[in-house]
């Protein structure tokens, strides 16, 4: 089974394709010979996700999914969230928005966070939406280099860790995003026991 995954980001496409199985394979947007930026222009990820999804089954007519990831930090009200990506302004890298996180963070006690995800799947032209969460904590320093975004700053429940320490497989035990992508996978599966 072939699934176009909607996005550019190819620090998403190689994390994904360690957390699905063999049968289910995944063609990237440079695969499919698609060169577009999909705008993510919503307020929620969901809608987001829907966004990429949608773009490109109008320009395939494939089963396709697109993917939104979100930090959401309490003592900030659920920020930086759907901005996540873009949180210290559109030009700027990972390490300016963990920078800005850091310094809002600066004076508060309470630095719970999750990280949340939202698949969005068209396949046989219906659609359907996954999410999956992994709660944790931000840290007063970024610590590793592994992953992308704000894993260095993350701490998931369960581990005295960043993302940013952990190899990938490692990650994958707590994963918002290895969650999300089981349900998705548990659904292929049950579709395809049905057909």
């Amino acid at each position: 089974m072939q699934l176009i995954f909607a996005t550019n980001n190819q620090h998403k496409v190689n994390e994904i394709k360690t957390i699905l199985p063999h049968e289910i394979s995944i063609i990237t947007l440079k695969d499919a010979g698609i060169d577009i930026d999909i705008p993510e222009p919503h307020q929620t990820l969901e809608e987001n996700a829907a966004e990429k999804g949608r773009t490109i089954f109008a320009l395939t007519g494939k089963n396709c999914f697109g993917e939104d990831t979100g930090l959401e930090v309490a003592a900030l009200h659920g920020a930086p969230g759907v901005y996540s990506a873009r949180y210290a302004g559109e030009k700027n890298s990972p390490k300016e928005n963990i920078k800005k996180l850091l310094h809002n963070l600066s004076s508060c006690e309470d630095r719970s966070a999750q990280f949340r995800t939202i698949v969005f799947l068209i396949f046989n032209n219906r659609e359907y939406f996954f999410e999956g969460v992994c709660k944790g904590t931000i840290s007063t320093q970024s610590t590793g280099s592994e992953g992308f975004g704000y894993d260095p700053v993350f701490i998931p429940h369960g581990s005295g860790k960043t993302f940013g320490q952990m190899m990938q497989a490692e990650k994958n035990i707590y994963s918002h995003r290895k969650k999300a992508i089981d349900k998705l996978v548990t659904f292929l599966n049950h579709m395809n026991l049905n057909r």
